[in-house]
């Protein structure tokens, strides 16, 4: 077994902790376009299946991040407005 040195250690802990980062953002991001399915599910009387689809098109018809559409529908679903001008 050969041993580590301190540098070696330092830098693995730091992808380790990248890594760490990185998988809890992601956490976040799928509860929240997760939320926002629901919310288009139940919104458009459609199965979740064609929520994701309907998600997922106008990400990529916009240009605009899945999770950035998912926060704006969960806006909308909570009372606020949705003006073209966030969407850009």
């Amino acid at each position: 077994m050969e041993l580590l040195s301190a540098t070696d250690l330092a830098m693995g802990y730091e992808l380790l902790s990248e890594e760490n980062t990185q998988l809890r953002r992601a956490v976040a991001s799928h509860a929240i376009i997760d939320q926002a399915i629901g919310v288009i599910v139940v919104l458009g009387q459609i199965p979740p299946e064609e929520g994701w689809r309907v998600l997922r098109d106008v990400s990529q018809h916009t240009n605009i991040k899945l999770r950035a559409v998912a926060e704006h529908v969960l806006k909308f679903a909570q009372g606020g407005a949705m003006s073209n001008a966030e969407l850009e």
